[in-house]
Order: C-alpha cells, then structure tokens, then sequence
C-alpha cells in the first residue's frame, strides 16, 4: 500500500508551491478546507492550507489522518525568530514544541499524556541532511568552523544553491525548540516572556498543536520553520512585506518538498533522473 504523507501550511503561501508540484492532483473540498490529493515520488500526498493558530492546525492535522489515512505529517511555514543565532531565512527544525500560556500539566491528563510535543527523531535527523545538502550550516558552530576553507563551509559551498547564488548571504538551520501560541508575539516584552516561558528558538501559531494531534494518532510528524521576522514588528507592518514572505514560504515549502524526495529515495520509492 502506499504511503501518504499529509503537508500542511497555516498561509496559502505557505502551501502554493506543494499545489503545484502535486500530479494528477484532486481537489476535495472537506471539513472546512480547501484539500489537494495526488502523487509525489512514490507516495500519495494530501495538502492543504489550514488556516491560522492551534484550533485550525489541530482539526486540519485530525482530519487528514482520520479521512486520508496519513501516516505522517509535516507542517511547514514562517515563524519570528527568538534565539539571536537565527536570521531572516535561517530554518528551524522543530525537535521540541511547546505551547505559549497553557497549563501544560491539566492538558497532560489526557492521552497522550505529555507536556511537550517533539517531531520524530528520524523526520529530524532527514529535515537536517536535506539542509546539508542544500547548504545550510549549523547555527550552533562557531564562525571559525564555518569560515572558507573549513569542511563545512566547502560542503555548503558546493551545494547547488551556493554555487548559483555564491554572493548570497549563508543560511543556518538549528534543530531546535518552536513555541506556539494563539496570539500574534511582538515588541521586546513579548519576546522576552515567550522565551522565559518556553525557552524557545522561534515562535509561530500552529507547531505544537499539530505535534498533539500527530501523537494523539501514533503518526510521525515533522514541524519546519523559516525565519520571517525577529517578533519586532506589528502584524500589519508584517503583512505589508507581501513579497518576503512569499519567499520565506517558499524556503520552507521548497525544503518539505525536498524531504519527501529524500525520504522517497531512502525507501526506494523513487529514483532521481539522470
């Protein structure tokens, strides 16, 4: 039988190129969304754009499941960056995600019975080659491990995205923990509190409910995140930079679609052309 892999995004942006990539797609129009079905290197995907905060990504996360039989589930979009390590379109994968101003222990009565949300080790661990591959660097090394010359700035340097775009600045990825609330973080107060509260690398407004759902189900699941913002900047100042974060979506819808191909290859479901 093969595998379906569920992709969700909170934006419509966050979700375009998917759309596109999809063949043979089907449109459904279910539980209140708008869902793409159709084939991707060997596996059946379902996508769709869920809509904003943790409600939204909770029911679209439980409904791709229920109804389309997912056996994973990757969210990918933007989120504001926390940890000064991370810049503009650096990536977070999310390891650990946490909820914002929750009472973690009265929510951990219920199955499945956690404080704290993870995606899968193994999704982790193919989230962080397939950024190797495209050239990002570990946030966590310090400048003299990444300058010319070392071996990981000449493995990022012979990525295909450095060699067509050698002048760009070098973007870092950092397996870490998401933050997730239901309320838009900006200014420094807000920041700070998120951060005292979560100890978080980024912060955004579906991650750790989709982690929920996801083991709630037994399902593995994989949170991405590319940074749009630094939480400094009002929500409708952040709209106004349509452009931007069209690309930072697609940084991180380009990257799922990256993975999906590498774990395709890995399960020999797929082959690259020659």
């Amino acid at each position: 039988m093969t595998p379906t892999i569920a992709i969700i995004g909170a934006l419509e942006k966050e979700v375009r190129q998917i759309y596109h990539e999809i063949e043979h797609g089907t449109v459904a129009e279910d539980a209140g969304l708008t869902i793409l079905g159709g084939e991707y290197c060997g596996f059946n995907l379902v996508a769709t754009v869920a809509g904003m905060g943790t409600v939204n990504a909770a029911a679209a996360t439980q409904h791709l499941i229920s109804r389309y039989g997912a056996n994973a589930v990757i969210f990918s979009g933007i989120a504001g960056g926390l940890n000064p390590q991370l810049h503009i379109d650096d990536v977070v994968i999310g390891a650990c995600l946490r909820y914002i101003d929750t009472d973690n222990a009265l929510i951990a009565e219920s199955k499945p019975n956690l404080m704290e949300y993870s995606s899968s080790d193994f999704l982790v661990k193919l989230a962080e080659e397939t950024l190797i591959a495209h050239g990002y660097l570990d946030a966590t090394l310090p400048d003299k491990a990444v300058a010319p010359g070392t071996p990981a700035r000449q493995a990022a340097d012979a990525s295909p995205f450095r060699r067509n775009n050698p002048s760009a600045p070098l973007r870092r990825y950092l397996v870490g923990t998401i933050a997730t609330g239901n309320r838009f973080i900006t200014g420094a107060e807000a920041r700070e509190a998120v951060v005292a509260a979560t100890e978080a690398d980024c912060a955004e407004m579906e991650g750790a409910a989709v982690a929920h759902i996801a083991a709630k189900n037994g399902v593995d699941c994989l949170v991405l995140r590319a940074i749009s913002d630094n939480c400094d900047e009002a929500y409708d100042a952040f709209c106004e930079r349509e452009f931007d974060l069209d690309g930072y979506a697609r940084t991180a819808s380009s990257l799922t679609l990256a993975i999906v191909r590498r774990l395709s290859q890995k399960m020999g479901l797929y082959k690259p052309e020659a």
